[in-house]
């Protein structure tokens, strides 16, 4: 029987340990070589690139605002009464001095026949007053008549001629009130429906009067909304320099688009800027008129507003979904002349009317902008290029933009 001693049991011990690293450290290169083998073998990452797009724009500034009708009348009634008739069907179209209710004339009728008797009165004074001085007109001269006596029967026929002014001003005011009996549309538009119905007891006269309906004038409609302090001074510089339209002088284009439309498809003309900045909000409120013959529009509707903002100039645009962001920092990835992937950080402008995104600089018009596998690529990567070019939407803004 072979007996160790200890020393030897240590040594060999020691040698099977040496032994398992040496194969574990064999396995593991092996492993990281074919690895690496493998990987370089691999086809580099297939990714599209294409220039930005680079042309003469016009910027549009974009704003939100309601519709408001271009003419909107409380109808109240001129004089009080009993309601007696409504003349209109809620919500039709009415058009100026159509007759809307009529209140009960007879009280009027009976007002009006009292001034035409009181005027007859006062004729008849005047026509006695009249004979009564030509009477003592003539005895005068002859110093017949005393000069009170001629006094007294002047006065009289200037209190009978004032006296019949007064009776004609009561006839007017009576048939006045007579005709203000009959309510009519002070304006043509759609009619609201009969706050008050017949039979009830109104007020007249007043501001406080009883309101019978409203009246909007819808065609042409009012479109307003609001700008800041720094839009305003952005377009009275681009205007000084004749980069751009006087808003309040000339009829700049404003296209507008409703809550369920893709495009701006109503044209507009911008018709008024208001006259001092508001010290609570800080902004300047503008106003564009449309027609709106088919009364698509009603007021109290809301929409979005595009208005040129700049000259036309050089731009270079891309996709907006091809810019990433880390943290407050905008990048676009492109391609170098090695096929390396580089991330540039780029300075943005405002969507375009084409929908691609205007980007002021960090790129050149020659640069290859990366534009799919965006997940999938980073900074230094080896891809694949393949050429393909931008395609921006094409809609009335970038036509009238061509256009001009």
């Amino acid at each position: 029987m072979i007996r160790l001693n200890l020393n030897t049991k240590k040594n060999l011990t020691i040698g099977v340990m040496v032994l398992a690293i040496s194969v574990f450290i064999y396995a593991f290169t092996s492993a990281e070589n074919e690895t690496e083998k493998q990987e370089s073998g691999m086809a580099a990452l297939p990714v599209e690139v294409a220039k930005p797009i680079y042309e003469s724009i016009t910027e549009w500034d974009e704003y939100t605002g309601r519709f408001e009708a271009s003419s909107r009348v409380e109808v109240r009634a001129r004089v009080s009464g009993f309601l007696e008739k409504v003349n209109f069907q809620d919500g039709e179209l009415v058009k100026k001095g159509q007759t809307l209710f009529v209140i009960d004339q007879r009280p009027y009728r009976i007002a009006l026949d009292e001034a035409k008797a009181n005027y007859a009165q006062a004729l008849a004074s005047l026509k006695t007053a009249q004979d009564n001085f030509e009477r003592v007109e003539s005895l005068r001269e002859t110093g017949a008549l005393s000069i009170e006596e001629y006094d007294r029967r002047k006065q009289a026929l200037v209190h009978a001629e004032a006296s019949i002014q007064l009776a004609q001003a009561k006839v007017d005011n009576a048939k006045l009130n007579l005709e203000f009996t009959e309510v009519k549309a002070p304006i043509s538009g759609l009619v609201s429906r009969d706050r008050v119905n017949e039979g009830n007891i109104i007020d007249g006269g007043s501001a406080n009067s009883t309101v019978l309906t409203t009246i909007v004038a819808t065609s042409p409609i009012h479109f307003y909304f609001t700008g800041s302090e720094s839009d305003y001074l952005k377009y009275v510089r681009l205007a000084r320099n004749g980069e751009r339209g006087e808003a309040r002088s000339e009829a700049l284009p404003v296209f507008i688009k409703l809550l369920d439309e893709d495009e701006f498809v109503h044209e507009a003309k911008m018709d008024f800027v208001d006259n001092e900045i508001d010290m609570n909000s800080g902004t300047i409120e503008s106003r564009a008129v449309l027609e709106n013959k088919d009364h698509l529009l009603e007021p109290g509707m809301y929409g979005k507003a595009k208005l040129v903002g700049s000259e036309e100039h050089k731009a270079m645009m891309v996709p907006d979904e091809i810019i990433g962001t880390n943290q407050s920092i905008r990048y676009i990835y492109t391609l170098s002349d090695d096929n390396q992937v580089v991330s540039k950080a780029v300075t943005l402008g405002p969507l375009h009317s084409n929908g691609l995104r205007i980007v002021r600089g960090g790129i050149s018009p020659d640069d290859k902008v990366i534009v799919n596998n965006l997940q999938k690529i980073r900074p230094g990567m080896v891809v694949s290029p393949s050429q393909v070019a931008i395609q921006g939407e094409v809609n009335n803004l970038t036509a009238v933009a061509q256009a001009d």
